[in-house]
């Protein structure tokens, strides 16, 4: 539905479009686009990895978060890794209008939901810092793990070896205090790294 608000809105061309962490990543280091709009949660490569990686490569590039799911850890998250704006899908159509309009000329934009989430995270700066200690390729494993891939699967995908991943795992599970799959998943939804329907 969004990419038809999009494609028939002449103020914007759309360029590309994807379902899948990795290939959305690919997709924009290869079009380069001017702006754009991130879901939080995609399978293979989240959206804060994506993120982090984009900003490096295309520091021009404007960003904006349109997510179903909005916690601290995540928003604070997205924020630092360079997006511009954050909203959620509750929101509605308006108010994602107004927000890429705002982001797209150069502004900051956050939804209702997101923006009194931020005066919580201010007020209360405790509440958003659960995953701090976590290194990036940790934070890589936990979603992989809690998508239910294999560690060889995982060892394959991110081609290193069955041993480091094992060793990765060892030390999420010490780090969290969680001592199985089924924890390290609830884990990573609570997070936002994984949809509920991962779970299913």
């Amino acid at each position: 539905m969004l990419v038809e608000i999009l494609r028939l809105d002449t103020n914007y061309k759309l360029v590309g479009e994807s379902g899948d962490g990795q290939n959305a990543l690919n997709l924009c280091l290869e079009i380069k686009p001017d702006l754009i709009v991130l879901d939080a949660k995609l399978p293979g490569l989240n959206g804060v990895d994506i993120l982090r990686r984009l900003v490096k490569k295309l520091p021009a590039l404007r960003v904006l978060v349109f997510s179903g799911h909005e916690n601290p850890v995540l928003v604070r998250e997205m924020l630092e890794a360079g997006a511009h704006g954050f909203i959620e899908k509750t929101a509605g159509l308006f108010e994602f209008k107004k927000g890429l309009e705002t982001v797209a000329n150069g502004g900051t934009y956050f939804g209702p939901a997101v923006a009194t989430l931020l005066r919580n995270v201010i007020a209360n700066p405790a509440a958003s810092s659960a995953a701090d200690f976590l290194t990036d390729r940790e934070r890589e494993i936990l979603q992989l793990v809690a998508e239910s891939y294999s560690t060889k699967a995982i060892a394959a995908k991110l081609e290193i070896s069955i041993k480091t991943v094992d060793n990765h795992r060892t030390n999420l599970m010490r780090k969290l205090n969680l001592h199985d799959v089924a924890s390290l998943t609830r884990y990573a939804l609570e997070i936002g790294l994984i949809e509920s329907k991962k779970l299913l």
